[in-house]
């Protein structure tokens, strides 16, 4: 089967864990520290704070921001349910618009009209590893006094107008899970330029207490930290970060060329001034193509080559979302897109051959 995720550990990786372990320091410590560094120089920015994944990292960015009970935070159905739980966790109010048919992403022409005076927090993603319409959203949060916490969950490295990803914001919150371009297993990066907002930050993930005054607790926190054990991975994989996203543009721009001409495929779309980083290479079927996108997904599967759907159902159709009031139609664009996308394999692991596969058996499927 060629997988459509696959992490890329090897030896250093394994090597440093077992540094790590004879060590004695296996909680957050010096290696959490150098990795954050590390990040933080990576990105651009002047803090990177780590956690023990993505979520408690967006968890944490949300407390940073200054959100608080009653607040309504703006963001998009079309993601993984962790962007938006953390607000719910906080008291507040989702507040989802529909996302642009072009990059997936949050479409800044329907931003505007939900904000209301409670609005506090903007959340866009940078979905599938491309960063969101900066320019467009900071104008609407300047206007109206409105942080912008970026989910970058998806899109290390990625690149618009010659900034990296964690930039696109007030703060921008990371994962480091294992399907994701690089892993730490489990774990999360928040990037902020802010000193206040790492301050927060750094606070809450370690039970409320300022770093500089142990046992001294200012705040309500959690144990978000990160062990040494995962950050020493992170070290090396941020070694291996250019390899690994090269291999995984270069199998993307094959799989494009290949699939142009396809009938009722449409190829992924790089924004202009934008670098996608391809965490998934993402289709979408449509009715030209004469077939569903399920059919397809099993038609691949039966030849070997693992596909993936993210994400199948909008948010806004899910149980805890409808109680808020949120019901199927609300979001057009965003229902019709999770009955086309289809993630295909471009992982470090996916050779020219498999590319050569994947786009013949796709080829073959449409011609049936």
């Amino acid at each position: 089967m060629i997988p459509v995720s696959k992490p890329l550990i090897e030896n250093e990786e394994i090597n440093a864990v077992v540094e790590v372990l004879k060590s004695g320091m296996i909680a957050q410590g010096p290696k959490t520290k150098e990795f954050e560094e590390m990040f933080a120089k990576y990105c651009g920015t002047k803090h990177a704070v780590a956690f023990s994944n993505g979520t408690t990292a967006i968890h944490a960015g949300v407390i940073a921001s200054g959100f608080k009970d009653g607040d309504e935070a703006i963001t998009v159905p079309f993601t993984f349910v962790a962007t938006a739980n953390p607000v719910l966790m906080e008291r507040g109010k989702v507040v989802f618009v529909d996302i642009s048919e072009d990059d997936f992403c949050i479409d800044p022409s329907k931003v505007e009209e939900k904000v209301t005076d409670k609005t506090k927090l903007i959340i866009p993603v940078d979905l599938y590893g491309q960063i969101y319409k900066y320019d467009e959203i900071k104008k609407i949060a300047d206007k109206n006094d409105i942080k912008i916490l970026e989910d970058a969950c998806q899109a290390v490295g990625a690149e618009q107008n010659g900034k990296r990803a964690g930039n696109f914001g007030d703060l921008a919150a990371f994962s480091l899970y294992a399907t994701k371009n690089i892993t730490t297993g489990e774990g999360g990066m928040l990037t902020t330029n802010d000193d206040e907002i790492a301050r927060q930050a750094k606070m809450y993930r370690h039970h409320g207490q300022d770093e500089a005054v142990r046992y001294e607790y200012l705040a309500v926190g959690h144990n978000y930290r990160m062990t040494d054990i995962a950050a020493a991975i992170g070290i090396e994989q941020m070694k291996k970060i250019d390899r690994i996203i090269q291999a995984r543009v270069t199998n993307a721009t094959k799989l494009s060329e290949g699939l142009k001409n396809v009938e009722g495929i449409i190829t992924p779309k790089v924004m202009e001034g934008n670098t996608h980083v391809y965490h998934q290479y993402t289709i979408r079927i449509t009715e030209d193509f004469g077939h569903s996108r399920d059919e397809l997904l099993e038609y691949l599967k039966e030849n070997e080559i693992g596909s993936g759907v993210y994400y199948p159902k909008p948010l806004h159709m899910h149980e805890h979302f409808k109680k808020m009031g949120y019901k199927e139609g609300d979001f057009p664009v965003s229902e019709k897109l999770s009955k086309q996308v289809l993630s295909l394999p471009v992982n470090p692991f996916v050779t020219v051959e498999d590319v050569e596969k994947i786009i013949e058996k796709i080829t073959e499927f449409a011609k049936k």
